[in-house]
């Protein structure tokens, strides 16, 4: 069975239990911030946690931020059909574990999944109904500023990532709500009103 039909059979089971919302946004967009922020405003807000082989940045926990794996335990995992979709961002693997996700939707919750562009597209393949958003920058010079003041990038990863950021400002016309993060709080509370199904069309 392919890898499409495995994930349709495991959410044909579960997703109507749950909703599912995909978030997605180039890097350095403040894809973190604003989910911390919509935390803030409704705690009911439940985010998936992505796993991934890249190395930790200051301050974040294994297990809260991400589920940190070697390059070697996560394609074990991939070998054992633990991950709902995954992919290679950067030169490394990123990927969304079925269990945990199960266990949220299974109990009715909804869930935010935060992942790059091509997993996105792999969850939308399987899960059409699903909500998708895409969070975009003021501009690519804004956006430039914020991947540089993390600090934790080299020249060439920073040079990696502002490539990508074409190809994924692109696709984001294939998602449902294409949302501007100028500013943290009005961010965050325009995409809550999305969830929320209030107003349509990009705003």
């Amino acid at each position: 069975m392919c890898y499409s039909k495995v994930c349709s059979v495991f959410f044909k089971e579960i997703y109507l239990r749950g909703r599912l919302i995909v978030i997605s946004g180039p890097s350095g967009v403040g894809k973190d911030c604003v989910l911390c922020e919509m935390r803030r405003l409704n705690s009911d807000t439940l985010v998936s946690v992505s796993a991934t082989t890249r190395l930790p940045r200051s301050g974040e926990v294994d297990g809260k931020d991400y589920y940190f794996f070697s390059k070697q335990d996560f394609e074990n995992k991939i070998k054992n059909n633990e991950f709902i979709e995954y992919a290679t961002y950067c030169g490394n693997y990123y990927g969304t574990l079925k269990f945990p996700l199960e266990k949220n939707l299974v109990s009715g919750k909804d869930v935010i999944l935060k992942i790059e562009v091509q997993g996105a597209t792999k969850i939308r393949m399987v899960i059409p109904e699903c909500l998708s958003i895409f969070i975009v920058p003021p501009s690519i010079e804004v956006l430039k500023k914020r991947i540089l003041t993390r600090g934790s990038n080299s020249d060439k990863e920073v040079d990696d990532r502002l490539k990508q950021v074409k190809i994924e400002m692109i696709e984001s016309s294939n998602y449902d709500y294409v949302v501007v993060n100028d500013k943290i709080d009005v961010c965050a509370r325009k995409i809550l009103k999305i969830i929320n199904n209030i107003g349509k069309g990009n705003l």
